[in-house]
């Protein structure tokens, strides 16, 4: 045995083991650089993968904001819906007499004309806080605005509240759409009363649980400031005015109903007017068609110190057929000279050709809009009994007066007839067609002229977006 130096036996003190077999699962350093490339490509492809899913939740997001027809809004939390009207119409006077001619300062002209380019946006800016922004372009010269509104939802006895230019509550026909009207033009009465309808005040909204009931109330300022969206004056001209509304009967989903309500305002106008703002003691209306002057007129009463709304309507529905029905009353006080009743009232029957009906807003106590069974245009989805269908077709007929002469006041007094028919192409879309036969009398005198009778035919193209 060798040794080393000293006589130390080596092979007593040091064991070299014997080479041992590597496992047959171990890797080779080429085989560990591969397995690293594959952990690598396995991660990205993870990342890759969960990138994708985040895409696909963004786009399906998109998509339902899209079904809701919501935009992308610029502040973060607020939603944003857009929208709007175009009303074409045409209007011919075929049977205008001297009287007629008077009052429009000419004989009357036929016109083409839009009556309404009306684009709208609104939202929500928090979860109870939203907007409404509706504007008129009709004129290119003399852009207005219809809707002005902030409001809050969901508030302690008060439900709704909204601030701003908004609808008066002086009955039906002003507060329904006018996409959703059957004639073309509001009766004498309602525009008389409650011209333009808008004024800038702060409203409350309400609905009883069971939507039966539905209410708004609220202060106005009464001039309109649509134009120039100012009022300035130290005579505020402020009205109180509200509207209780029932629904007392509802069956088949809606198909058939009835409806009463009550209105009614008590206005301050200030009777002398002013350098900065113009006495608004005055009711004046078109004859239920497009006229260049409003043929009704008790102009600016001198004096008026407040008066007095009283308004009632009803509607009762059954399946095709609808009979509504509005009368309206004012008290007028003014110093000096005698105070003042003027009043007014229609009534109309509708009657859908083709088997639908008018739908009603239980919510907020007014109509709805139609929807053809049978679409008139090509629809890939079908209808309920066809593809193409004729549309709805719905005819009606109205009686109106008004009367708003009194004592020395010489408004004019006012009786139409209006025989209309609407073809609905879809829930957006239809054409309207209307014959008025009218007269006036006991209007003071304009070129000799104290009375008038008059034919006039108007056509509406109404689409929706």
């Amino acid at each position: 045995m060798d040794s080393a130096p000293g006589g130390i036996q080596l092979t007593e003190y040091i064991s070299v083991p014997p080479p041992e077999e590597p496992p047959e699962n171990s890797e080779t350093p080429e085989e560990l650089d591969e397995s690293s490339d594959e952990d690598d490509l396995s991660k990205d492809l993870e990342d890759l993968l969960d990138r994708v899913k985040k895409l696909e939740e963004a786009n399906e997001e998109l998509e339902d904001d899209l079904k809701k027809k919501f935009v992308v809004p610029g502040t973060s939390g607020a939603t944003v819906k857009l929208g709007g009207r175009i009303h074409l119409d045409y209007w011919a006077f075929p049977g205008a007499d001297a009287g007629a001619a008077a009052f429009e300062g000419e004989n009357p002209q036929d016109r083409f004309t839009f009556r309404r380019i009306r684009p709208f946006v609104s939202g929500k800016i928090t979860e109870n806080m939203f907007y409404k922004l509706d504007m008129e372009l009709g004129d290119p010269n003399d852009f207005e605005f219809r809707d002005v509104i902030i409001g809050f939802s969901d508030i302690p006895f008060f439900q709704t509240i909204q601030i701003g230019n908004q609808k008066r509550p002086y009955g039906l026909d002003h507060l329904n759409s006018s996409n959703s009207n059957i004639f073309l033009e509001r009766p004498m009465v309602v525009e008389a009363f409650n011209e333009d309808a808008r004024r800038l005040g702060i409203a409350a909204y309400g609905v009883s649980c069971d939507e039966r009931w539905n209410w708004r109330y609220g202060i106005y300022n009464l001039e309109r400031i649509q134009d120039d969206g100012t009022y300035i004056g130290d005579h505020y001209q402020l009205e109180i005015t509200g509207r209780l509304a029932n629904t007392y009967w509802w069956q088949c989903d809606g198909r058939n109903y009835a409806h009463w309500a009550i209105s009614g305002a008590v206005a301050e106008p200030d009777g002398d007017g002013g350098p900065s703002h113009s006495n608004e003691g005055r009711f004046r209306t078109r004859p239920e068609a497009r006229t260049s002057q409003r043929w009704l007129n008790t102009g600016r009463i001198a004096g008026a110190d407040t008066y007095e709304l009283l308004g009632l309507e009803k509607v009762v529905n059954v399946g095709p057929v609808q009979v509504v029905g509005e009368l309206q009353n004012i008290w007028l006080q003014r110093s000096p000279g005698d105070d003042l009743h003027f009043w007014g009232g229609y009534a109309y029957v509708s009657y859908f050709l083709t088997g639908e009906h008018m739908p009603w807003d239980r919510e907020d106590g007014i109509l709805g809009r139609p929807e053809p069974f049978c679409p008139f245009f090509y629809d890939k989805h079908g209808c309920r009994y066809c593809k193409r269908g004729i549309g709805a077709w719905q005819v009606a007929v109205r009686y109106s007066h008004l009367d708003i002469s009194d004592n020395d006041i010489l408004g004019g007094i006012g009786d139409s007839v209006t025989c209309s028919v609407n073809w609905y192409w879809n829930a957006n879309a239809r054409l309207q067609f209307d014959y008025v036969r009218g007269w006036i009398n006991d209007h003071a005198p304009v070129n000799g002229q104290s009375d008038a009778q008059y034919d006039i035919i108007g056509v509406r193209s109404v689409v929706l977006f």
